[in-house]
């Protein structure tokens, strides 16, 4: 039963955990070293039955989570935003070290039922870091370019081309890394050329979906839309209804879907394409329509990932 399970929140940053035992009440902190990542783990699993919620922060919280898997302790990398907004909706507005631990283990308590435990996939957490890095690259490469437009000074305009230029190489290296890692792995590899098969489904979003939506195939489509951003929430109260608006999500996913049913849709493909005309056909506006030819594309890729045992 729940009330057999302690609950623990830990706070993450560069160089301690703040920790807090619910219902027990208990706090402490501890460093980030090996040694203390190792201490901390045992106190942990000596806890008995216990779930464990840590906070995502960049990466710092990867070593204990994947240290806290290798020892059988049930674990979950939770969104800083929800357990704030989590917080914010019991009254805790003040915000500590110590205050977000808690927060962290109470908000667990509410929605254990609803979480996947945390479970280390190498390969990916490889293909999601080559995939940011070159998102960085992009991002600056837009902005140099932008620059060109309006800088007339010689030397300036030297040293932007020279790091146009090795911004170009280093995105050639990082494209060579997925196809050298896709080649190797292949549960990768059969994922990636399954999403493909879909019109409008390049390289570029086929790559981010296995990288930064591990959920693919694992949740309901409305989860799915959601994760993505797409999926848009209802707003009713009393006698007002308002249109749905959609919010949150991973922004980048949402980018590359737009480009991709952008694209699907050019190219008229009877699924994205004719789903996308008959919206526009009955006067929806060219946002909405776009939007929600995204959900449907989610929705079918989610449905893939689901039945095919490449994804398993």
């Amino acid at each position: 039963m729940i009330h057999d399970l302690s609950f623990v929140g830990i706070d993450v940053s560069k160089h301690h955990f703040d920790v807090h035992i619910h219902p027990a009440g208990e706090s402490l902190r501890c460093g980030t070293s090996s040694d203390a990542i190792a201490q901390l783990v045992r106190r942990i699993a000596g806890l008995g039955p216990v779930a464990v919620g840590l906070e995502a922060s960049g990466g710092y919280e990867s070593r204990l989570a994947d240290s806290l898997h290798a020892a059988g302790v049930e674990a979950h990398v939770v969104a800083p935003a929800r357990v704030r907004s989590f917080a914010r909706g019991i009254g805790q507005l003040a915000k500590t070290d110590r205050i977000d631990a808690a927060m962290i283990a109470r908000y667990l308590v509410a929605v254990r039922a609803d979480l996947t435990p945390y479970a280390p996939d190498r390969d990916r957490r490889r293909l999601s870091a080559i995939s940011a890095h070159r998102r960085r690259l992009l991002a600056e490469k837009s902005g140099l370019i932008s620059q060109l437009d309006t800088i007339d000074e010689p030397l300036v305009r030297s040293m932007i081309e020279k790091r146009l230029a090795t911004i170009a190489q280093d995105i050639a290296t990082l494209d060579a890394a997925i196809t050298d890692l896709l080649a190797k792995v292949a549960r990768l590899r059969q994922c990636h050329a399954r999403l493909r098969k879909v019109t409008g489904v390049g390289p570029v979003l086929a790559t981010a979906l296995l990288a930064d939506m591990p959920e693919l195939g694992k949740v309901s489509a409305k989860v799915a839309a959601a994760l993505v951003g797409v999926a848009p929430y209802a707003r009713q109260s009393g006698t007002c209804e308002r249109n749905g608006r959609c919010t949150g999500g991973r922004k980048h996913l949402r980018d590359i879907a737009y480009m991709a049913v952008l694209s699907a849709v050019k190219v008229k493909d009877p699924v994205l394409a004719g789903f996308y005309q008959g919206l526009r056909a009955r006067g929806k506006p060219f946002k909405l329509a776009m939007v929600a030819t995204m959900r449907k594309l989610i929705t079918i890729l989610n449905a893939i990932a689901r039945s095919d045992p490449a994804f398993a």
